[in-house]
């Protein structure tokens, strides 16, 4: 009797502890911090979304990601050095808040002419893949991705670039030395002051890419917008290298076979959404788009190759083979642009 008691406390104890047992997640999810700098609404954190959706699902739920957007974690400029010093483990960086220190992948700050943010962030991802340049070195780089082409958005028609001398337009990085080249007034601003300052007189419009009418609203105030696909903005995620090292092969390998996916998934969503843009835009306010001639195109190819020079120029002293990266951009720029 007593041994048999003894077996069956040996026995409650051993259900027990199974019980116990399975009522433990067999491993806990690591949870990764998301940076992101512009408003959650803006396509850098729409895109931001879709990842993390894919990478919990992916992973089975190993991973979970936490997202900051609007800078609630880190701002436009510290999110590089805050995700290299570990204050988030991941970020999304534009390449233009950092002049000379990508002096490889900024080449896609240059107007070459892309039409489309799809083939320019193919383009960019490519590059990438083929040099795996060092300016990357101290980051784990998830994807790459650009913004659609930048145009002019205004309060008084642009229909020539003779409209565009000594006008006021806001703008950054590459962008302002595009308008200097062709004679308007750069000014450089926040696009969170732009509205205000529209509405002041301070700018007579803006040169960004045409999603801003709609999620800005600047449609009500800049009622003509012309065409002149003259530069994209190019982004990068990045992970800090410790987090990296950090994971398992499995998960290190689904974030890599995202790395190209998700760049073109966020080109398609940017045009889908700058056409759902200009679409709103035509309904609600009836705005008037402009092409320029083709001798105005011309024109500014002729008036804007001194910044590709440049680039080349300052490039090269860095150790990169300037003319040899125009050539890839430029093919995969063939390759990829859609048909017209």
């Amino acid at each position: 009797m007593r041994i048999f008691c003894i077996f069956r406390c040996c026995l409650v104890a051993l259900v027990m502890v199974a019980i116990f047992a399975l009522s433990i997640p067999a491993s806990a999810a690591t949870t990764l911090s998301y940076a992101n700098f512009p408003p959650a609404k803006t396509f850098p954190c729409v895109q931001m979304e879709r990842w993390k959706t894919e990478v919990e699902k992916r992973t089975a739920g190993k991973i979970k990601i936490q997202t900051y957007p609007g800078s609630t974690l880190l701002g436009a400029k510290n999110t590089l050095r805050g995700v290299m010093a570990g204050q988030a483990d991941i970020g999304c960086i534009s390449l233009a808040y950092h002049p000379g220190v990508f002096p490889l992948c900024s080449v896609m700050e240059l107007p070459l002419g892309f039409t489309s943010s799809t083939s320019a962030s193919l383009a960019l991802w490519e590059l990438f893949q083929k040099y795996n340049p060092k300016e990357f070195k101290r980051v784990k780089v998830l994807t790459m991705f650009a913004s659609a082409p930048s145009n002019i958005m205004s309060k008084v028609p642009v229909r020539s670039l003779a409209d565009l001398k000594g006008l006021e337009v806001r703008a950054s990085g590459i962008l302002s030395s595009i308008l200097d080249s062709l004679g308007a007034t750069p000014v450089s601003m926040p696009m969170s002051e732009t509205p205000e300052s529209l509405q002041k007189g301070v700018v007579k419009g803006l040169f960004s890419s045409f999603e801003v009418l709609k999620d800005f609203n600047f449609a009500e105030i800049c009622r003509y917008e012309t065409e002149t696909n003259a530069a994209v903005y190019p982004f990068a995620v990045i992970m800090n290298l410790r987090t990296w090292n950090s994971l398992s092969d499995d998960v290190k390998k689904v974030l890599t076979d995202l790395g190209r996916e998700q760049a073109e998934w966020t080109g398609n969503y940017m045009d889908k959404h700058v056409e759902e843009a200009l679409k709103w835009s035509k309904e609600k306010y009836g705005i008037e788009i402009i092409k320029l001639s083709e001798s105005d195109q011309a024109e500014m190819s002729k008036r804007t190759a001194p910044l590709i020079e440049d680039w080349k120029k300052i490039s090269s002293a860095k150790g990169v083979d300037a003319e040899a990266v125009l050539n890839f951009v430029e093919s995969k720029k063939t390759k990829y642009e859609p048909s017209r």
